[in-house]
């Protein structure tokens, strides 16, 4: 059987990840990293559901904590619009490494189950880590299975986020009402 590092952005994105994978023979091992994720109730929201499911249905998870809010606004700071290519290769360039040096044939990310991705940029950037790290980027387009994982996570009981992980995808979410309150002031004192 395929020994493969599926990187995990939260739990109910990883739900149809898993079963397509385990459908094709392939057991994945979870990898927790995500250092993007703000504020920190958000962060261990996410961490701690996924980290609740996987013995649920046994498969093994590595943590890698990281809570990095300084070092990831650092990093984005001067380009807030293009801060997902950081995101994306911050974090698919440690699941590479990861793989790379603990003996996995391949790895992969539930990133790709999320029809709000950028989709092409995610593969060319798991490629790139694939290549730095000398390890296989398995790539599976996980988007037909977005709706039935998330139904199946709403029914588990799973914690929903609202936005994609950073605190500027956040600001995202609320803009319309930004733009609302921002306009007439007044009507919220």
């Amino acid at each position: 059987m395929e020994k493969t590092l599926l990187h995990c952005c939260c739990a109910p994105c990883s739900v149809s990840c898993i079963q397509l994978l385990r459908s094709q023979g392939i057991e994945p091992v979870g990898y927790w990293y995500n250092p993007n994720i703000h504020p920190y109730q958000e962060y261990k929201a996410r961490r701690d559901t996924l980290m609740a499911y996987a013995p649920t249905i046994g498969m093994e998870l590595v943590v890698q904590e990281d809570y990095g809010l300084r070092d990831f606004v650092q990093a984005v700071a001067s380009d807030i619009p293009g801060r997902c290519s950081h995101c994306y290769a911050i974090r698919l360039n440690a699941a590479a490494r990861y793989a790379a040096e603990h003996g996995f044939d391949s790895f992969t990310s539930t990133l790709f189950v999320s029809p709000y991705q950028n989709h092409e940029l995610l593969g060319e950037t798991a490629r790139q880590a694939a290549e730095r790290y000398g390890v296989t980027f398995l790539y599976r387009d996980f988007r037909p299975g977005f709706r039935d994982g998330q139904q199946q996570a709403r029914e588990l009981g799973f914690y929903m986020q609202k936005y994609c992980g950073c605190v500027f995808s956040e600001e995202d979410r609320y803009q319309k009402q930004i733009a609302r309150d921002m306009a007439q002031p007044e009507k919220h004192l």
